[in-house]
Parts: structure tokens; C-alpha cells; sequence
């Protein structure tokens, strides 16, 4: 993760892709359309098999729009076409180009494809995903902007840990050559334990405990109180400092942006509450 990943000065919709698509991931979707279509083309467009063929010409009518008498009869300036427009294309016409491709017929090879595109998408943050061949949202904007909110708030010198403890989750949620999901969700949980620790007036107190002593002080209800220790309990044993899930090989990419994102908006909401109830936390 860069400098202004670290410090959390880049906006998360850019760490995950959801406004955006960075080199390494436009890369990947054209490696990918290349390999399932446009690989090992003929000299002429007289000679493409059936699939291919009838690829190119959808791809023509239906999607670029443009007259299919004047596809080039060369191969090579056919693929040369199709990669200058890939790669000179707004981020969503991009994602336009997939969702077309992943609908289209192509003899059983949908699924492999979808799964390939999948693949790249999830190991690039990518804030989509295929689903029953339609390119469709697996990150909303509100959850975005409570990650970012988190961030912005806690920049502040007595809320620094929280803030390292999520750039910290953010960043291992987000490593995309070694992610740490389980050691993401620990520093995410931990964030919660230190905003409700400042906000108890004891910060030695355990999470359960802490929630206890300032349900009365900022108003907190208590079904949502249990909920979020339902949550916790998810992620650690009894003693709230030795976190079992941790250990679990099955924790996965789901469960940390879960965890990151409920984490986030559960302290903007003690912070806000702790605010108007007079608690100076900053």
C-alpha cells in the first residue's frame, strides 16, 4: 500500500475500484476477452470460426453501434479497433464492454468466462462482480462513504489509534498480492474497542464491558447494543482480546470488507452520539 493509502489521504472509492478501474485491472479484463475471443484470429474475417465471428459482428451492431459493412476484412485491424477503443474508454463503458460480453452466447463458454473475469475482479478490489452473466454491484456508495468517514473523523491526535487500527484493516483487506482478511477483521474490531474504551473513560475495560458503561451516558439502545456484541462475539472468545475467528482459514475476502464496513459505521455512530450527548472525545 502507498504513502497516501497508509495515511489514508487516497479516497477508498480508489482502493476499492468502485468508480474507477486502475491499469492493473483494465489489464486483466482485456487479458481475459482476448484470451476467450480474439486470440489466435485468422488473416481474414473470412476465416474466423462461427463463434468468434458472430462475436464480432454483435459486437459491431449491437454494442459499438457502428455499420458492420465497414469491419475491416483484416483481422489484425479488426483486434487493433477493438483494444484502442478497450483502453481509451471510460471506466463504466469498460465495465459496459464486459456486461455485453458476459451476456453473450457463446456455446458454453459463459460460465468459465464469468468466472475467470470474477477472478481478477475480487483480486483487484474491484467493487463489482458477475452475477448470472450481469456485471452487478457488490459495493454500495454508503459503504464507502463510511469507511471514509471513519477516516476523515478520526483524524484527529486522541482518536489517532482508531484511525491506524482501520487504515491498518483497510490496507490488509486491500493488499493485492498478500491480503490479510483475518488479521483485517482483528484490526477493525479493535478500532471499536478503542473509540468505546475513550468514550467509557477505561480503556482497559473489555469490549462488553465498556458498551455497559456507556449505554446510559450517549443513549445507546440496547437492542443495538447486543447486536453489535453479537457481532463481536463472531470474532473473539469471552475474554474480548484473544480473537478465534483469527485463526480460521475459511475467513475470506466477504468477512473482512463485512467487518470494515459495519465497524466503520458502528463508530461514526458512537462518535456522533458521544458528541451530542457533551463527551469530549477529541
Amino acid at each position: 500500500m502507498r504513502f497516501s493509502q497508509r495515511m489514508g489521504l487516497k479516497p477508498v472509492k480508489e482502493i476499492i475500484q468502485e468508480k474507477s478501474i486502475d491499469e492493473d485491472l483494465l489489464n486483466s479484463l482485456w487479458n481475459i476477452v482476448y484470451l476467450f475471443y480474439l486470440k489466435n484470429l485468422p488473416r481474414y474475417r473470412s476465416e474466423l470460426d462461427n463463434i468468434t465471428g458472430k462475436y464480432i459482428t454483435n459486437l459491431w451492431f449491437q454494442f459499438l453501434k457502428e455499420p458492420i459493412d465497414e469491419i475491416s476484412n483484416t483481422c489484425s485491424n479488426i483486434l487493433e479497433y477493438i483494444k484502442d477503443w478497450f483502453f481509451n474508454s471510460i471506466w463504466y463503458e469498460v465495465y459496459d464492454f464486459i456486461d455485453f460480453t458476459a451476456e453473450f452466447d457463446n456455446d458454453n463458454r459463459q460460465s468459465e468466462f464469468d468466472k475467470m473475469i470474477n477472478l481478477v475482479l475480487k483480486r483487484e478490489i474491484s467493487g463489482y462482480r458477475i452475477i448470472n452473466h450481469k456485471l452487478c454491484p457488490i459495493t454500495s456508495e454508503e459503504e464507502i462513504k463510511e469507511i471514509q468517514s471513519v477516516i476523515d473523523t478520526t483524524n484527529t491526535p486522541s482518536l489517532h489509534n482508531i484511525k491506524s487500527h482501520f487504515i491498518s484493516a483497510l490496507e490488509k483487506y486491500s493488499d493485492r498480492k498478500s491480503p490479510d482478511y483475518r488479521n483485517s477483521i482483528k484490526e477493525s474490531i479493535s478500532a471499536v474497542e478503542a473509540i468505546v474504551g475513550i468514550i467509557s473513560g477505561n480503556k482497559k475495560a473489555g469490549l462488553g464491558n465498556a458498551l455497559k458503561i456507556i449505554e446510559e451516558k450517549v443513549c445507546l439502545h440496547n437492542a443495538l447494543k447486543k447486536g453489535f456484541l453479537s457481532i463481536y462475539g463472531y470474532t473473539s472468545d469471552d475474554d474480548g482480546i484473544r480473537h478465534a475467528l483469527i485463526q480460521d482459514s475459511n475467513c475470506d475476502q466477504e468477512d473482512a470488507k463485512y467487518m470494515l464496513v459495519s465497524c466503520s459505521a458502528f463508530v461514526n455512530y458512537l462518535i456522533v452520539k458521544a458528541v451530542k450527548s457533551g463527551i469530549k472525545i477529541t
